[in-house]
C-alpha cells in the first residue's frame, strides 16, 4: 500500500464516525500481538490544554535523554504529525506500512479512524523501542481507544463543557468520563478544576487509591512567562521561561513539571536542565500563534467556550480590541455559547465553513454576530474569508482567527507563502502542505 492509498483507507474509516468503547480496539490490538504491552505510558485527558501538556511532557522527557513517543490528535497539516518519535513525525512510508497492517488485522471489524490511528501509534512506538510514551486521549477517557493501556502516570487538565452529546449533559458527567483514565494505584496529576469536576475526579482517585497531586494544593504555579515558579513539596523551580503564549500555558507547563517530578521520584532520569529548556523549546503550532506582517495574524484553535474564553483573556491582556475575527466552527457548536467571550472586543466577523468535515453554517455565525451589534460577512471558503478580512483590516490592527483546528490549518497554509510564524522568528515551516 502506498502513502496515498493508506490515507484513503484511513479517512474512509471516518464513515464509522465517533464510536466510544473498548471492545473493537482490544480485539484489533490482540490481532496485532498487543503492541501496547511492554510500553511505558503517560496518559493525558481533559477538555482544554491536554495537547499542550503532552507537548511539554514529551519535550521534558526528550531533553532528559529519553527516547519518547508522542501521540496526539487531531493533526494540523498531515496525518503523521499524530505519531511522533523524539519530536519528529514518523515517515510517510511508515504510515503506509502501519496502515496496511491495521487494515489486514481489522478484516471484519468496523474500526473507526481513531481506533486505527491509535493502533498504528502503538505499533510504531513498540518497534522504535521508545523509553516512554505520552498518549493524549481523543474524546473523554473511560471509553476512549487510548484507554487500553495501564499508565505509570495519569494527568487530567481542566474539564469544561464540550462534546455533551457524547460525554454527558453537565460538568460532573463529563468529568466522570475523563476520570476513566485514573487507574488503581497509579498517580494522577489534576489541574485546576471547577468545583463540580474536582469533586468527581478526587472521589474517583480516592476510590481507586490513586495518589493525587492536585493543583494549588500539592503543586503550585506562580509568576509570568519570563519568570515562572513551580513548587511541589520540597521542590522549587523558579525562573522558568514559557514559550507558548497565554496565561493558561503557564498552568499547562506547571502541570507537566509536576508530572515529570512524580516520575523522577519513581526513578526516571528527569533533569532540572530539561525542565528549564522544555519551557522555551516546546512548540505547539496553531495555538495563540502569531504570524508576521501588516496586519499581523493571530491563529488560535479555540473551538469551545473555555478555549475562546482563554483567547479573549489573552487579547485583553495584550490590549487588543476592535479587531476583525475570522471564524469557522465544526458541526454541533453553538455560536452564541462558543463565541460569546469575543462579542465585546471584536469589531467585525468573517464567517467561513470548516474545510474538513461538517460545519456550522456561516450564516448562523453571522446572525449571532449581528445580534451582538457586530458587522458580519459570510464567505464561501477560508481563503476567501482571509482575503476579505486582510483587505479590510488596518495595518496596525491584527486579524484574529479562531475555531476548528482544520480552519487554522487552512489559514496557516495560505499564510505560509509570504509570511513567517512570528514567535519562531524563522521562515514558514517547509513541511506545511495541503490537507489530505
Amino acid at each position: 500500500m502506498d502513502v496515498q492509498r493508506a490515507l484513503q483507507y484511513l479517512y474512509s474509516l471516518q464513515l464509522f464516525g465517533i464510536k466510544l468503547g473498548l471492545e473493537n480496539i482490544r480485539t484489533l490490538l490482540d490481532r496485532l500481538d498487543n503492541p501496547q504491552s511492554g510500553l511505558t505510558c503517560v496518559h493525558v485527558a481533559g477538555t482544554n490544554g491536554k495537547g499542550s501538556v503532552c507537548a511539554f511532557l514529551a519535550e521534558i522527557f526528550r531533553l532528559s535523554g529519553l527516547r519518547v513517543g508522542l501521540y496526539t490528535s487531531p493533526h494540523l497539516h498531515c496525518f503523521s504529525e499524530r505519531i511522533r518519535i523524539d519530536g519528529q513525525p514518523i515517515a510517510e512510508q511508515q504510515v503506509a506500512v502501519l496502515a496496511e497492517e491495521v487494515r489486514s488485522a481489522a478484516e471484519d471489524l468496523p474500526v473507526t479512524f481513531f481506533e486505527a490511528a491509535t493502533a498504528m501509534a502503538l505499533l510504531a512506538f513498540r518497534r522504535s523501542r521508545v523509553d516512554i510514551v505520552v498518549l493524549e486521549t481523543g474524546l473523554g477517557g473511560r471509553l476512549d481507544a487510548t484507554n487500553v493501556i495501564r499508565p505509570v502516570l495519569s494527568l487530567i487538565t481542566p474539564v469544561s463543557l464540550d462534546h455533551q452529546e457524547h460525554l454527558g449533559p453537565d460538568l460532573a458527567a463529563i468529568a466522570a468520563e475523563k476520570a476513566g483514565i485514573i487507574k488503581t494505584g497509579v498517580p494522577v496529576v489534576i489541574g485546576r478544576q471547577e468545583t463540580a469536576a474536582a469533586a468527581v475526579l478526587l472521589n474517583t482517585a480516592q476510590r481507586l487509591s490513586a495518589p493525587i497531586c492536585l493543583a494549588d494544593r500539592d503543586y503550585r504555579v506562580s509568576g509570568d512567562h519570563a519568570g515562572l515558579t513551580v513548587a511541589m513539596g520540597s521542590r522549587h523551580l523558579s525562573g522558568l521561561h514559557c514559550s507558548l503564549p497565554g496565561a493558561h500555558q503557564l498552568d499547562n507547563l506547571g502541570q507537566a513539571a509536576a508530572g515529570a517530578w512524580l516520575l523522577a521520584d519513581a526513578g526516571w532520569p528527569v533533569t532540572e536542565s530539561a525542565l528549564r529548556r522544555a519551557g522555551t523549546a516546546t512548540r505547539w503550532p496553531g495555538r495563540l500563534e502569531w504570524w508576521s506582517g501588516h496586519p499581523a495574524v493571530l491563529l488560535d484553535a479555540a473551538h469551545n467556550a473555555a478555549g475562546v474564553a482563554s483567547l479573549a483573556t489573552y487579547l485583553r491582556e495584550q490590549g487588543i480590541r476592535d479587531f476583525p475575527l475570522l471564524v469557522g466552527l465544526s458541526r454541533g457548536r453553538i455560536p452564541s455559547q462558543v463565541l460569546k467571550p469575543l462579542a465585546a472586543i471584536a469589531r467585525e466577523v468573517y464567517a467561513v465553513p470548516v474545510p474538513v468535515g461538517d460545519s456550522v453554517e456561516p450564516g448562523a455565525i453571522c446572525r449571532w454576530a449581528r445580534g451582538q451589534g457586530l458587522r458580519a460577512a459570510c464567505l464561501a471558503t477560508p481563503q476567501a474569508g482571509l482575503a476579505a478580512a486582510l483587505a479590510a483590516c488596518p495595518a496596525e490592527t491584527p486579524l484574529v482567527v479562531c475555531g476548528s483546528l482544520f480552519l487554522v490549518a487552512a489559514i496557516r497554509e495560505a499564510l505560509a507563502s509570504d509570511r513567517a510564524p512570528a514567535e519562531q522568528g524563522r521562515a514558514a515551516d517547509p513541511a506545511i502542505r495541503a490537507l489530505p
